[in-house]
């Protein structure tokens, strides 16, 4: 088969008989003076391949016979419509070898389909073009904004500041499931108050909303903008701020509310880790409250890590309280965090104990010690996962806890101690065990209660 416009590879370019010099031909049988007989091609006959002669190697041996030439499978007769078919597979190389050849046959002479054929295989040219082997060098940019438009950077998160990262993302995780009507399912915000379990009617968005008011607590210690305003008196206290961002807000709260929830907690975040570790020395103030009935004001104020672990208790509190209005499963957080956050309770009990004492609402002190010294102690016992053991003074809020002078001895599930500490559980049902000075147990469960608030 020869191309259009492409020399014959047969072809010698010359004239006679197109023998190579060395062949003869045997008397009568294609000899010089019979060129032309018997043919009808004008006398120029078609070149002879000669058979190949047998070759010897260096040793002199002839080679083996290679045996006989399997026969070359039929043509293909196709005609003119089915083979313009074929061209587009034919110029993707998708024919099988028989339809290849009856194409490539075709294309000898037929011009149209040659020049279509040419058509098609630039096109493809073009659906593949040649690529270098060297790396793209924008592909490191590509993969780099690619990665960051998926995960930002995080700059190290302070481990006090862990637990609130964690029980805000699963909060926020438990927002992402439910649907808009579930916003407006009802909660009940429940805490002790002078001794007695007290409840505010709200919804779902109504709890986010009061998360936002009392985080911004924490944002204000930080230098953020205060979400009441630049004008909120530092005297209200997380229950009056709450009730402030309620009246504020021209409708009651819908989903809506998640996004500023959200982004504030992001806020947060961001803030302390480019702080880092020394930003826990700073104090958050929740409010100004009397030392005692008809007593100077105080400052309630905690340094900014106690406050992050408390951030975090309330966003699971809370988060607890939506997933029962919403019949969703809820999980304690992880035990790491648990303990942190049990481990908190624990360490604001002998001041809170104080304070109740100061108000008439525990027994009178009976050792009084100077601070750091050992004193009448109750030993509490946290157990499951994320529990453990703490010597609780009785007296004096500055002393320090002794074995030796334990005089009682509480046992509580780790799960439970902290719903205790919410208010959610009543100090008489809260205690799996005790032991020892019954006055005593009383006034560290009721103390435990009274670090609920709305």
């Amino acid at each position: 088969m020869s191309w259009p416009g492409r020399p014959d590879p047969y072809d010698s370019g010359g004239e006679g008989t197109g023998r190579g010099p060395d062949e003869e031909f045997p008397a009568g049988a294609g000899g010089a003076g019979a060129a032309g007989a018997g043919r009808d091609d004008g006398g120029v006959g078609k070149p002879r391949i000669p058979a190949p002669r047998a070759s010897v190697e260096d040793t002199g041996a002839p080679l083996p016979d290679a045996g006989p030439v399997a026969a070359a499978p039929e043509p293909l007769v196709l005609d003119h419509r089915v083979l313009k078919s074929l061209l587009g597979a034919w110029a993707l190389s998708a024919c099988s070898a028989a339809e290849s050849a009856a194409v490539e046959e075709h294309l000898g002479d037929c011009g149209p389909c040659a020049e279509e054929a040419l058509r098609l295989r630039d096109a493809v040219g073009l659906l593949h073009p040649e690529e270098s082997l060297d790396l793209d060098p924008g592909l490191r940019t590509r993969v780099l904004a690619s990665c960051l438009g998926r995960r930002p950077p995080r700059v190290p998160l302070p481990e006090w500041a862990a637990p609130y990262d964690a029980e805000a993302a699963r909060l926020d995780a438990l927002l992402q499931d439910i649907g808009d009507a579930e916003w407006h399912a009802p909660v009940r915000l429940r805490w002790f108050d002078d001794d007695h379990p007290v409840t505010r009617k709200t919804t779902v968005a109504g709890v986010i909303a009061h998360l936002i008011a009392v985080d911004g607590l924490v944002g204000t210690a930080l230098g953020l903008d205060d979400p009441l305003g630049a004008g909120a008196p530092p005297s209200l206290d997380p229950g009056e701020r709450t009730e402030a961002y309620w009246r504020a807000s021209q409708f009651p709260p819908t989903r809506a509310v998640r996004g500023p929830w959200r982004d504030q907690t992001h806020e947060l975040i961001r803030t302390v880790s480019f702080a880092g570790g020394g930003s826990g020395r700073l104090a958050v103030t929740y409010g100004i409250a009397p030392d005692a009935p008809g007593g100077p004001a105080r400052r309630i104020e905690l340094p900014l890590r106690d406050s992050m672990l408390e951030r975090a208790f309330e966003c699971w509190i809370h988060a607890e309280d939506i997933a029962q209005a919403v019949d969703y499963p809820y999980e304690p957080p992880a035990p790491r965090h648990l303990h942190h956050m049990i481990d908190l309770a624990a360490r604001l009990l002998p001041a809170t104990l104080a304070e109740r004492r100061r108000a008439g609402r525990a027994g009178p002190a009976r050792e009084l010690v100077a601070a750091g010294a050992p004193g009448r102690s109750l030993r509490l016992e946290v157990e499951g996962v994320g529990g453990g053991e703490w010597l609780i003074p009785l007296d004096s809020p500055g002393a320090s806890g002794s074995a030796d002078l334990e005089v009682a001895h509480v046992a509580l599930d780790g799960v439970e101690f902290c719903r205790l500490a919410a208010g959610h559980v009543s100090p008489e049902e809260a205690a799996a065990g005790q032991v020892g000075d019954r006055e005593a147990i009383r006034d560290v469960l009721f103390a435990a209660a009274s670090l609920s608030r709305m």
